[in-house]
Parts: structure tokens; C-alpha cells; sequence
């Protein structure tokens, strides 16, 4: 069942149907009791005739206006009321209680309908028709009521009051209901959207989200880095561990490393089993440089937690190292939606798309390499070692490549970080990550384990 099904319609029906034919209802009531008291004229009894059966012409011509798509035949209606509520004071010699109570009726139809403003019109064209009839017909005022029409038009004013104030209430209690299933829709849509966000890049869902990407098989070149990672010895640690045990380590080394891109700024392409895919410069680009230095960073970055993963790793028992091998490439690509009308991928192809995935695949355990058009890019920013040319698959001539070292900023005569490993001995300390508050205890953890590793006799 949809929204539109689940949630009823609160505007009046036959857009106030109900409240003219009870409006003018009222109306013949009245001059019903003058008749009674003064007699039966033609024009009482035309009054009382044109009252019944009015509002149910004008219900055929709404449904005929509706028909031809005319919008504002309901505020033609509401002046035609107005201008009756003028007319029929005339016709009732300016009697006082039967022309308040008139002046009632299109009073709080004007207002539901369309609030100060309408009721200011309405009484206007009330006061018009009052003009326009008096001057043609010219009656006798008598301003004082006789005890029937006064007693009359009260109980019929306030009838029509009573029962629109409930219609009215139960309009409420409909919107009030429509107002809880909107919201109830909102906020299963919202899951709904959250849940389906992480099949999406959170760059892609916001640029969809957004308005500025379009939904269809559409793309567009543009100039990237791109970056390829997997993990070295993954094959074989597959082959030892219980497939959960590997699904918790997977997913556990996924969500860092995914965590780490976000944090640059990367938007991410896939997941391939252990292999990560990541591209720099769509759909927001801080331009290329930045955008080459942000992903080499995050590589960098990627390279010094898989140590902290690999601590915490050793701690469960899994004592095979495993190392993080990582390539990049800068280049023009084509980036958007490839794929089908009913299923579709945002990603990117091209010649840097290959060569990334290549150098990602001649690493060494926790190397990262690049080609020399992303080196251009961050060399200023980061200490790179010359490799030379290698051979790489698919491409004709020999590609000029760099390895990554790491920060200048953290190479410098007071590095950031310490790293040492050796068999029973693992240690990376970086002190950019280390607050205040754990200083002490970290201090204390090292002196305990010098002073072990001095007492202790190794033979």
C-alpha cells in the first residue's frame, strides 16, 4: 500500500459541498420563519426555492470546472456566497439577528478557506451585494427581529457552527493522522536511505542527494589519482583460518582502512576481497596536486596503522605478517556511471586505472609505489626514492617509478613516529597520536619492558 493510500485526503470534499448546501440551508430555515410570520410571497418562496437547490448547481459546475482543470472556480464560488449573504440582508429588510448570523455564515466559511485575507474580501463583497440590492430593491428597513426569525436564525447559526467546528475537528484529527504516517514514511525512508548510502561512495550519495549528479549512464573525463591496495600473505592466511574468524579480520581491516580514506578525502570504489580501491578528484576535486597529495597521504597513513592492526592481530593468535602492498597513478580517466538503466556502477576506466592496479601488484610487502606523473605532483610534500623503469603488463615502454618513503615533515631531525620489529619484538610508537592523559602510562609500559629485556638470560 502506498503513502498516497494510507493517507486520506484533508480538504473539504467537492471542495465545501457540504458546508454551502448546510449554509444555504440555514438561509431558507430563515426565510422560512418570515414567511411564516408575514406570509408567503414570490419572493420568500423564490428565496427558499433558489437556497435548496443552489449549492447543488454549483456542485455540477465544480465537478464540470474540475473536469477542464479550472483552479479557481472555488474562489469564484466563494465571492458568489459572499455576494449572496449581501442580497439575502436586503431580502431580510436589514433584520438585525438574521443579518448577523449571515454575516456569520460567510464570515467563518471565508476564513477556513483562505484565513484573514479572504475574510476581508468576502466582507467587502458582501457589503457590495447589501449595496447593490438595496439600491434596486429599496426595502423597508426594520432592524428589530421578531421573536421567531431572531429565535430561527440563532438555532440554525448555531448549528452550522457546531457542525463545521466538528467537521473541522475531524479535518484535524485526519491531518493529525496523515502528519503520523508522513512521519512514520520519513523516518522509514531515512533508514531505508541510510542503509542504501552504503552500497554509495558518501561523496557519490551526496552529490546524488544533492542534485548535482544525475542518476543515468553518463561520464565524463577527468584527471585522478588513483590508488589500489591488498594485502601480501592473504592467500595463504585464507587457507588456515576458519572462514568467520577471516570474515571478522576482513571486515575489521576493511572498515579501518575505509575509515582512513574517508578521512583524506577519498571516494571509494570497490572492495575485492582484500583489495581496496580508491580515487582521488571526483566528484570533488581540490585540484590535482592536492588531490595526488591527499591520496598518496592516505597510503602513507594506511601503511602505519596496518601496524597497529598487525599488534592487534598477533593478540588473536595470528602470527603470519601481514604486510599492506599499495600503488598509485595520476592521469585522465572516465568517471561516471557505467552499466545498465536498472543497475548501475560509479566508477572509473582508463590507462592510470591499470597502471595503479599494476604497480599495486609489483610492490613489495609495505611498499608503495608510483609513477613519475604522481611524483611530480608530491615531491614537495613527501620523500620519494628513484626506482628506475620496470616493465609493466599492458603498457609498450618501460614506466619510470618511485617508492614512497613517507612525510618530509615526518623525516625530518625529530621524527614522529619509531617503528622497530624483529622476532618477539614489535614496537611502533607515533607521538602525534598520543594524548596527553596516556603519556604516563605508556612511559611506564616501556621502562617494564626494558627492565624485563635487561633480566632476562637469553641463551
Amino acid at each position: 500500500m502506498t503513502l498516497e493510500h494510507r493517507v486520506q485526503p484533508v480538504r473539504p470534499p467537492l471542495e465545501g459541498y457540504y458546508s454551502r448546501v448546510m449554509a444555504y440551508f440555514c438561509v431558507s430555515i430563515i426565510f422560512s420563519a418570515i414567511a411564516y410570520e408575514q406570509g408567503l410571497t414570490v419572493l420568500t418562496g423564490g428565496v427558499i426555492a433558489y437556497s435548496l437547490t443552489y449549492p447543488h448547481l454549483m456542485r455540477l459546475l465544480a465537478e464540470h470546472g474540475r473536469k477542464s482543470g479550472r483552479q479557481n472556480l472555488p474562489l469564484v464560488l466563494l465571492a458568489l456566497d459572499a455576494v449572496h449573504a449581501g442580497i439575502f440582508i436586503t431580502l431580510c429588510q436589514f433584520s438585525m439577528i438574521p443579518s448577523l448570523v449571515l454575516v456569520l455564515l460567510i464570515s467563518f466559511a471565508s476564513t477556513i478557506t483562505g484565513g484573514p485575507l479572504y475574510l476581508f474580501v468576502a466582507s467587502l463583497l458582501t457589503l457590495a451585494g447589501c449595496m447593490l440590492s438595496a439600491a434596486i430593491l429599496t426595502p423597508a428597513p426594520q432592524f428589530v427581529s421578531s421573536p421567531l426569525v431572531a429565535f430561527t436564525s440563532l438555532v440554525t447559526g448555531g448549528a452550522f457552527t457546531v457542525t463545521i467546528a466538528a467537521f473541522v475537528y475531524r479535518q484535524g484529527r485526519r491531518l493529525e493522522h496523515a502528519q503520523h504516517v508522513i512521519r512514520a514514511e520519513q523516518a522509514k525512508t531515512t533508514e531505508l536511505a541510510s542503509d542504501l548510502a552504503k552500497y554509495l561512495s558518501p561523496q557519490v550519495w551526496e552529490s546524488i542527494f544533492s542534485g548535482n549528479q544525475r542518476v543515468t549512464l553518463e561520464t565524463h573525463r577527468k584527471k585522478l589519482t588513483i590508488f589500489f591496495s591488498d594485502i601480501r600473505g592473504f592467500t595463504e592466511l585464507a587457507e588456515e583460518m576458519e572462514a568467520e574468524a577471516l570474515t571478522d579480520l576482513l571486515n575489521n581491516y576493511l572498515n579501518e582502512m575505509a575509515r582512513i580514506a574517508l578521512q583524506h578525502g577519498g571516494t571509494i570504489d570497490k572492495f575485492m576481497g582484500d583489495s581496496v580501491m580508491v580515487f582521488f578528484g571526483d566528484p570533488v576535486s581540490r585540484g590535482a596536486k592536492q588531490d595526488a597529495e591527499a591520496a598518496v597521504s592516505m597510503a602513507i597513513a594506511m601503511r602505519k596503522h596496518m601496524k597497529v592492526l598487525r599488534q592487534q592481530w598477533r593478540s588473536q593468535g595470528i602470527t603470519r605478517p601481514l604486510e599492506i602492498r599499495m600503488g598509485l597513478s595520476t592521469g585522465y580517466c572516465t568517471v561516471g556511471n557505467f552499466g545498465a538503466d536498472m543497475r548501475m556502477d560509479y566508477t572509473i576506466i582508463g590507462r592510470e586505472v591499470n597502471l595503479a592496479s599494476r604497480l599495486e601488484s609489483a610492490a613489495e610487502a609495505g611498499e608503495i609505489l608510483i609513477p613519475h606523473e604522481t611524483w611530480s605532483l608530491i615531491k614537495d610534500l613527501i620523500m620519494c626514492r628513484d626506482k628506475g623503469r620496470i616493465e609493466v603488463k599492458g603498457f609498450s615502454r618501460p614506466v619510470q617509478i618511485y617508492q614512497v618513503v613517507g612525510l618530509r615533515r615526518d623525516l625530518g631531525a625529530a621524527p614522529t613516529f619509531v617503528e622497530h620489529e624483529l622476532p618477539g619484538f614489535s614496537m611502533y610508537l607515533d607521538t602525534n597520536g598520543i594524548r596527553n592523559y596516556d603519556k604516563d602510562d605508556i612511559v611506564r609500559a616501556l621502562e617494564l619492558a626494558a627492565r624485563k629485556l635487561r633480566d632476562k638470560v637469553i641463551i
